[in-house]
């Protein structure tokens, strides 16, 4: 039956979670890597007990919404916002040069191609991107989140989140046969839904959020209260997905919100 397939596969995961992680911290080496050698031992480069990696596609992905949430949880919004200087300062300085020194080489490796430019500054974009679940993942684990180096790596990892739809909206712009017209000015509007959806939930949650979390909690049902606050979860990253953005990025502004 379906539902005995996927408690067999959610047995195995935890199984294998259960075993890899805490060797990999007696070893020293980082819960990280501990799911990483998990999910390789059993997947089809290892013992085979999953077969097709797209099965835990969509569960993957809710276990870093709820770990962003979490994250979120943890920072107050008038600190969140006292590191906007941070955020758009060490954040702008780390993208942009990472991707123009990585740019420089690719275009020099390229040589004199006709499409070497642009080829070389979209592997710079994407090489100068970074994973912010694996990394704040890591600093939460290691304690220093909360420390100076923490917060300066959350601040780029904030940026380079807000970044990737400016980013996603040239690079159709510099493709060499790209159509000219109406559908030109596509990916500004996508990016302009983007920042538009992202201000509208922050909006919304300091106007609403209070409000309706208050209506909930005089019902004196804890049960309930969960309920919405993972349908804040939830509700947040898909209208974060609907406009092109990562849902976990959506997760770690319900944190937010929640945290105020």
């Amino acid at each position: 039956m379906e539902h005995s397939h996927w408690l067999t596969l959610a047995l195995t995961y935890l199984a294998a979670a259960v075993i890899a992680v805490p060797l990999a911290r007696r070893l020293g080496l980082g819960a990280i890597i501990g799911y990483l050698a998990a999910g390789f031992a059993i997947g089809p480069s290892g013992l085979r007990l999953v077969t097709d990696p797209s099965q835990i596609v969509d569960l993957a992905e809710f276990g870093v919404v709820l770990m962003l949430f979490l994250i979120g949880l943890e920072l107050e919004p008038k600190r969140l916002w006292s590191m906007r200087r941070p955020i758009f300062g060490w954040g702008s300085a780390q993208l942009l040069g990472s991707l123009a020194l990585i740019a420089l080489i690719g275009w020099a490796c390229l040589g004199s191609a006709a499409d070497a430019w642009p080829l070389a500054v979209v592997a710079g974009a994407a090489l100068a991107m970074s994973s912010t679940a694996i990394g704040l993942a890591t600093l939460n684990e290691r304690n220093i989140l909360q420390t100076t180096v923490g917060q300066s790596v959350l601040s780029v990892s904030l940026f380079q989140d807000i970044a990737a739809i400016p980013l996603l909206a040239l690079i159709p712009l510099m493709a060499p046969d790209r159509v000219a017209g109406e559908d030109a000015g596509h990916p500004f509007i996508a990016a302009a839904k983007a920042f538009g959806m992202i201000a509208a939930i922050v909006l919304g949650g300091r106007l609403a959020l209070r409000p309706a979390l208050r209506f909930i909690a005089r019902s004196q049902t804890p049960e309930i209260f969960t309920a919405a606050a993972l349908g804040l979860v939830v509700g947040t990253a898909a209208l974060m997905q609907a406009v092109g953005l990562s849902m976990a990025l959506g997760a770690f502004l319900a944190g937010v919100l929640l945290a105020e």
